[in-house]
């Protein structure tokens, strides 16, 4: 730049490189702000073929009996941070804009239920779902854990086995295993598989016949 003092030309450079600064930061925040909101849900389970070699991996024995069960020996809700129990959080974690009181009660939100499809705005038609059930852990070899281990499982937050769904389709569900229900939403098999089997590979719970016919049938059309 002939003529121009060098001071002055360093600082015209500078002041180009800050405004493009700028300028890329108001862009990443534009995007930031107009980028779509994440899915809430529960921790994604493996793919398909990873958890096709869990499967194969599960004991497979017929399921034992309800003797000694009891819902008391699988404690929940526990207290995950101050006045928030799991519950709570499933629902703050699985729900969108939702607003929780002084105690941590979700008292506004929208949750939508990948078994059925349905969307609720009341916390109240809402169930949280053990994706593998209490008493479907019980016979397959959760009543030899001791309560702390059984408190773990009915309160895990890492693994895939906790969801808020609707209800009447949690109850609907009750303690069966895929051989007896699967979520009404055919496009939904696969992620309940997938979630079902990591569960119970994690915590080796065995499988029965019927249990393993249908998982593998589901996930081979994953």
């Amino acid at each position: 730049m002939s003529g121009i003092p060098a001071s002055i030309s360093r600082r015209a450079v500078y002041a180009r490189r800050t405004a493009v600064a700028g300028g890329l930061a108001a862009l990443l925040a534009s995007l930031t702000l107009n980028a779509p909101a994440a899915q809430a849900a529960p921790p994604t389970p493996p793919d398909a073929a990873t958890v096709r070699t869990y499967l194969a991996g599960l004991k497979v024995s017929a399921e034992g009996t309800m003797d000694g069960y009891s819902r008391a020996k699988f404690p929940h809700w526990s207290t995950q941070s101050g006045q928030c129990n799991t519950r709570e959080v499933v629902l703050k974690r699985d729900g969108e804009n939702v607003e929780q009181d002084a105690k941590c009660a979700a008292v506004e939100g929208t949750w939508f239920s990948p078994y059925d499809g349905a969307t609720w705005t009341d916390a109240q038609d809402i169930d949280i779902d053990h994706i593998v059930p209490l008493a479907q852990a019980w016979r397959s070899g959760a009543n030899t854990w001791t309560t702390a281990q059984r408190q773990a499982f009915a309160n895990d937050l890492t693994r895939p086995q906790l969801i808020a769904v609707t209800d009447r389709v949690n109850q609907a569900k009750g303690d069966k295993d895929p051989a007896q229900w699967m979520p009404p939403l055919d496009s939904y098999a696969c992620t309940y598989a997938r979630m079902w089997v990591t569960v119970k590979h994690h915590y080796g719970l065995t499988v029965d016949q019927a249990e393993k016919n249908k998982l593998t049938s589901v996930l081979n059309g994953c």
